[in-house]
C-alpha cells in the first residue's frame, strides 16, 4: 500500500537546514487542483527566508509528458497515483521521497445562478437533467485524472455509455470548472476544493466514496534533484505536518 505519511528522514531536513537554503529556486510541477494552496504554501516558504518555489499548474498527465520529455521539474505532485507511478516505472521520480499526505472528493457542480440539488446513486438519470443539449464538463478521461475519476463514478451509476458521448472534455480540471462558471455547461464533474474555490459554482451532490478510487496526490522528488537539499526540503515542508493546516483550509483531506 502506497504511504500516506511524510518519509521520516525527509522531516528532518527541515530542522538541520539553513533559514536560506539556496539562491537557485525549486521547480515544483503540481496538479491544476493544488493551484490555490501551493501559492500560500509557496508564499510561507518565502517568508522564511527561501527563495520562492516557481509552479507550473496543468493536468497531471500532461506536466509527466513534460518531466518524462525533460523538463526541469523538482518535484512532482499529481492528482493520481497513476501518473506517479508512470514517472517512478522510468526511474524518473525518487521512489524513496514518494508519498501521498492529501486527498480530496469528487462533486457534480452547477453554475452559482441555477443552483440544484441531485441525488448521485446507482440509475440517476443524468441525461434527464441535462436535457436535449447540455453537456457535464470534466478533464478528459483518456489521460486527466479528474476525468477518469468520473468515468468510474459514471460507470458505477450505469451512466457512462449515455453521458460519454454528452462531456465537455477539458485540458485540466480548472478548465471544466471554468465551463461551468460561466454557463457553458449546466453541470461539471470536478473535485470539492476546486468547487469551493469559486463563487461562480454551487455543489449540487457528491459522489459516493464507493464510485471511484481513492483520490489520493502523490509528492515526489524528481531523479535531476536527488541531491538537492532545497528540493528535499521543500518537500518535507510541503507534505508535513507546518502545512496541514493550510491543506485543510483549503479543503483538502487526510487520506485514510
Amino acid at each position: 500500500m502506497r504511504r500516506r505519511a511524510l518519509v521520516p528522514g525527509l522531516a528532518g531536513l527541515l530542522l538541520s537546514a539553513p533559514p536560506a537554503l539556496a539562491q537557485q529556486p525549486v521547480t515544483v510541477f503540481a496538479a491544476a487542483s493544488l493551484t490555490d494552496a501551493l501559492r500560500d504554501l509557496g508564499a510561507q516558504w518565502a517568508v522564511r527566508g527561501n527563495p520562492a518555489p516557481r509552479f507550473s499548474f496543468a493536468a497531471s498527465s500532461a506536466l509527466a509528458r513534460q518531466i518524462e520529455q525533460g523538463a526541469p521539474a523538482d518535484l512532482f505532485m499529481s492528482a493520481d497515483e497513476a501518473w506517479a507511478t508512470y514517472l517512478q516505472e522510468r526511474r524518473l521520480l525518487v521512489e524513496a521521497t514518494r508519498s501521498s499526505p492529501i486527498g480530496n472528493a469528487l462533486v457534480l457542480v452547477t453554475p452559482a445562478d441555477a443552483p440544484r440539488a441531485v441525488t448521485l446513486a446507482r440509475g440517476t438519470d443524468l441525461p434527464a437533467l441535462l436535457g436535449p443539449g447540455g453537456r457535464i464538463a470534466t478533464g478528459d478521461p483518456a489521460h486527466v485524472p479528474v476525468g477518469r475519476y468520473a468515468q468510474a463514478a459514471l460507470t458505477w451509476m450505469g451512466q457512462w455509455g449515455a453521458i460519454a458521448p454528452r462531456l465537455a472534455r477539458a485540458d485540466n480540471v480548472r478548465a471544466a470548472l471554468l465551463l461551468v462558471d460561466r454557463g457553458e455547461a449546466p453541470f461539471g464533474i470536478v473535485y470539492a476544493t476546486d468547487a469551493a474555490a469559486s463563487p461562480g459554482v454551487r455543489v449540487a451532490g457528491t459522489f459516493p466514496a464507493e464510485s471511484h478510487e481513492a483520490i489520493t496526490y502523490p509528492f515526489a522528488l524528481t531523479r535531476r534533484a536527488e541531491g538537492s537539499a532545497p528540493a528535499r526540503a521543500l518537500l518535507a515542508f510541503l507534505a508535513g505536518e507546518e502545512a496541514a493546516p493550510t491543506w485543510r483550509r483549503f479543503g483538502f483531506t487526510r487520506p485514510q
